[in-house]
């Protein structure tokens, strides 16, 4: 007779209602500690040489980036790309995860959340600096004007626009709102009466009700059935910029599915580096535990074998198509100048990812953590090497060229880390890094014998 699998609790320590919120706000409560500090003064010195390098593009022009004729895109559109895919699995995890009732999502939601929020903000800035000229980026808003210049709707950099700032506003309010019911716990529990006066105004007069409970899971509902579609429409979206293109490497309908995938796969990794961290320094080893980790690294296998699998669909359809263009640029991937950066791209995300069948692995943290990084790196690469080797070698050979990122490109991209992970150090100073009020709701059912009342 078969026995069913002992389940991971996904609460330890037999807690009591009050010992989650005891757990959850001590963070905050007690003074930051030296890794902390330590933290901030690194990541606020990236965000710093960040903020030179903008101020040095704007002022200087973007030919300080190593651009060319050819190579038009480079790592300014190659981080553009990375960051809104990062910012894909806190959506993924609230949204559609909330829709489908998967309970092990209230340890690690709040910082999903969050971590999209920072992330579209970085994503953001790329294509602003890219624009060359910032300041006259409001010429692409579609309002009465006297130049005679119209926005062009049927280009994808417009739908863009749109898509983002809509995924941005969607998952901005969702975080907030799932906010709500905690920021009134920390009012309550607050002494200092200026904390308490900022709390009182960011709860929204919010009591814990009846009422107000009903409302709360109705909008949260209602938000979480609008994000979702989100999660599947902004990067195909991003993907269109490349796909609707005669380049050959981008002229392909595979990309959509497969923007979305490494989506999922990179913003899953990233949640996973992040809460790993968090889960040690704050001491929130008995919330986030290895039943957490174990499932989002059943997600990891599942979006790296479909990331695979649009692989080898590329290897194919360059074959089975007879375009000369499309299997050269194939060749030229993984043999051309650049075929260091693809074979990063294929063993950090096609071949690592699969050593997660093994249970042993997908439940030890150090592995997982070192893999989280690994599979951030091969998605970076693999954004490089669509944007940049499908580019330097152009229809004609007189336009070949390399392209090879200038100091101000690298600053730039160091000051995005640097603004994400400060903005994340400040995030789990001010409000819960965990949902206290979800993790109470699935408190008795959490897979922990006798839960006390």
């Amino acid at each position: 007779m078969l026995q069913s699998p002992i389940r991971i609790p996904l609460i330890k320590g037999n807690k009591t209602y009050r010992d989650v919120t005891d757990d959850i706000l001590r963070p905050m409560a007690n003074k930051p500690g030296k890794f902390w500090y330590l933290g901030i003064a690194l990541s606020g010195s990236a965000m710093l040489l960040g903020a030179f390098m903008i101020f040095w593009t704007i002022w200087h022009g973007i030919g300080t980036w190593g651009l060319n004729r050819t190579i038009g895109w480079g790592w300014g559109i190659t981080n553009f790309v990375w960051w809104i895919g990062i910012g894909h699995a806190g959506t993924f995890i609230s949204a559609i995860l909330l829709l489908f009732r998967q309970k092990w999502r209230t340890s690690i939601n709040r910082s999903a959340e969050a971590m999209t929020i920072f992330a579209v903000i970085c994503a953001m800035l790329f294509p602003i600096i890219h624009m060359g000229r910032p300041l006259l980026g409001f010429f692409i808003f579609p309002y009465p004007n006297f130049r005679g210049l119209w926005v062009n709707f049927n280009s994808p950099l417009v739908w863009d626009v749109f898509a983002i700032s809509t995924y941005f506003t969607v998952s901005l309010v969702f975080w907030y709102v799932g906010l709500i019911p905690d920021i009134g716990t920390v009012r309550d529990r607050i002494k200092s009466k200026f904390k308490k006066t900022i709390y009182t105004v960011l709860s929204f007069g919010w009591k814990g009700s009846a009422r107000h409970w009903h409302r709360h899971e109705v909008v949260t509902m209602i938000l979480a059935a609008l994000a979702a579609p989100l999660v599947l429409s902004v990067h195909s979206i991003v993907s269109m910029d490349f796909a609707t293109s005669v380049i050959p490497g981008w002229h392909t309908t595979i990309f959509p599915p497969y923007f979305v995938a490494g989506a999922i796969f990179s913003g899953f990794a990233m949640v996973l580096t992040l809460m790993i961290i968090t889960r040690k320094a704050l001491h929130l080893e008995d919330y986030i535990t290895v039943g957490h980790v174990e499932s989002m690294n059943k997600v990891i296998i599942a979006t790296g074998s479909i990331v695979g699998l649009a692989y080898i669909t590329e290897m194919f359809i360059s074959w089975y198509s007879g375009v000369e263009y499309e299997h050269f640029a194939l060749v030229n991937r993984a043999t051309g100048p650049y075929w260091w950066a693809y074979w990063i791209m294929m063993t950090a995300n096609v071949i690592s990812p699969q050593l997660l069948w093994f249970k042993k692995l997908r439940t030890s943290l150090t592995f997982t953590f070192c893999l989280s990084i690994v599979i951030n790196i091969g998605m970076w690469f693999e954004r490089f090497v669509i944007v940049v080797t499908s580019l330097h070698r152009d229809y004609l050979t007189s336009s070949w060229a390399m392209y090879k990122p200038t100091i101000v490109e690298v600053g730039l991209f160091l000051g995005t880390l640097g603004l994400f992970f400060t903005a994340f150090f400040l995030f789990i100073r001010v409000f819960p890094v965990i949902a206290i009020a979800e993790v109470k709701s699935v408190l008795k059912s959490s897979g922990e014998k006798n839960p006390k009342k």
